[in-house]
This record gives structure tokens, sequence and C-alpha cells, in this order.
């Protein structure tokens, strides 16, 4: 019986602090948005705006989600909560229509002050970079304008957004190449006709014949971005005047955004 005991006794001890400690193997619960949080939210995102109240429970869960796993460091400035959100809100607006995703190509975002060049610096000249997704030595991070971050939720009836444009570019790089065709995102029957659609509107920039930023005829890359600002911030105008681009994108972010 002693015997017995000598093992039992030091194995109770054992369980009752695995209990107490809890699972070490156990993920980390997501934390809510604070009431800071929620409130510059429900302030300054439209897009959240727009939301039933069911889908705005979602977005809130999403954006919790992503802070969990991706870090918002300021650069000279002290990060604040509608700076979290208004990040958070960027990635989540375009893949909103996705049921699980999570950007694996990104472990930070670093927010600048104001524009930068292409050295990372934001003071003195030639400083015209609102933001950019990191190759290389800086791959798996964002660098983002906080004047541009703000400005991209300033009006919600524009077709830019500075923030959501550098996501998009994430996304597209998701499947292994920035090259303006998201494959994971999209049917690949759907690769041919979207490629041809990308030259197409390229053209009619060119000439003068569309309402596209100019910027989308840097690349096809660029144009993907730029577009899908248009589609989130101005969904009914891009389905009146480029419906057959505004189908498709519809298809790819699985939201059909014009019809709210």
């Amino acid at each position: 019986m002693n015997t017995i005991l000598f093992f039992l006794i030091p194995l109770f001890i054992i369980v009752v602090y695995l209990i107490l400690r809890g699972n070490p193997f156990k993920s980390k619960s997501i934390s809510t948005l604070s009431e800071a949080e929620l409130d510059q939210l429900s302030k300054h995102v439209h897009f959240y705006q727009q939301l039933s109240v069911e889908d705005k429970r979602k977005f809130e869960g999403k954006i919790a989600a992503f802070l969990s796993y991706v870090r918002i460091e300021g650069i000279d400035i002290e990060v604040n909560p509608l700076d979290r959100v208004l990040v958070a809100s960027s990635a989540i607006i375009p893949v909103f229509g996705f049921e699980d995703w999570k950007y694996k190509n990104l472990s930070s975002v670093l927010l600048y002050p104001d524009t930068f060049n292409k050295d990372f610096q934001f003071e003195g000249g030639e400083r015209n970079i609102l933001g950019m997704v990191g190759e290389g030595y800086m791959n798996g991070q964002m660098i983002l304008s906080r004047s541009a971050l703000l400005h991209g939720f300033s009006n919600a009836a524009d077709k830019e957004n500075t923030a959501v444009h550098e996501f998009v570019h994430l996304l597209d790089k998701s499947d292994g190449a920035t090259d303006g065709v998201p494959e994971n995102l999209m049917k690949h029957e759907y690769t041919v006709p979207w490629v041809k659609m990308i030259h197409q509107e390229m053209q009619q920039i060119e000439q003068g014949k569309s309402d596209i930023n100019p910027y989308a005829i840097t690349n096809e890359a660029e144009f993907f971005a730029v577009v899908s600002e248009y589609f989130f911030e101005n969904p009914k105008r891009l389905k009146e005047k480029h419906p057959e681009l505004y189908q498709i994108l519809s298809d790819i972010f699985l939201q059909d955004l014009a019809s709210k």
C-alpha cells in the first residue's frame, strides 16, 4: 500500500500542476478588440459600416485574429488604436469573402509617418512611395505610410486605398509570383480570360478611354492591385463602367459589393 502511495502521490501532484498551468501546447486564444478599437472601427471603416450585425461580428473576429499573428510597429511614431484598426481592416477587406484566410507571407507591418524612398528613408527629397511589400531580406514585412493609410479611409467613395492595394499584392504573391494572376483565388479556366481582360483594359487606359488610375498600366501586378482598390472603394461605379471587370473581381474575392 505504501509503495502504491509512493508512486500515486507524485503522479497526483504532476496532474494537478498540469491542470493549473494549462496545456502548454494549446494555441493562445484570440483576444477580442478593445473598446477603443471598436469605436474607431465604427467611425472610420465604411466597409464595416455597411455590414449586417452578423457580418460585423465576423469582421471583428477576423481583425482580432489578424492582430494576433501580425505585429504592427511604428517607426518614429507611436501606433494607436486607429492605426491598428485601419491596417487590420485593409488586410481583412479583400479576404472577407473567404471562410478562412491567413497571411502566411506576412509577419509584421512597419508604419512610417509619411512617404518614403527606395532606401526606406522618410526624410529628405525623392520620397514618393506610399506602401510596399518587402522582398529579399525584407520578406514577410510590409511598409505603409501612416498618412497614406489615413487618406485611404478618409473618402469612402473614391477609387484609392494604398493599404488595400498592398494587401492585394500579398494575395497575388501567395501563389509564389506577384504577377497579377491570383491563381490561389481564381478557377483555372478564368486565368486566360483574366489576362486577356488585363491587356484590353490597359490599352483603354493608354488611349485615355478609361477612368482607371493610369498607374495600372505599370504591369499586370499593379493593374490587379489598382482595380481591386476601385472594386472595394466604389463597387457600384466600377460595375456601371466596367461590368465584366467587376464580375471577375467579384468572383475572385467572393464578394458582390455593388448589390449592397
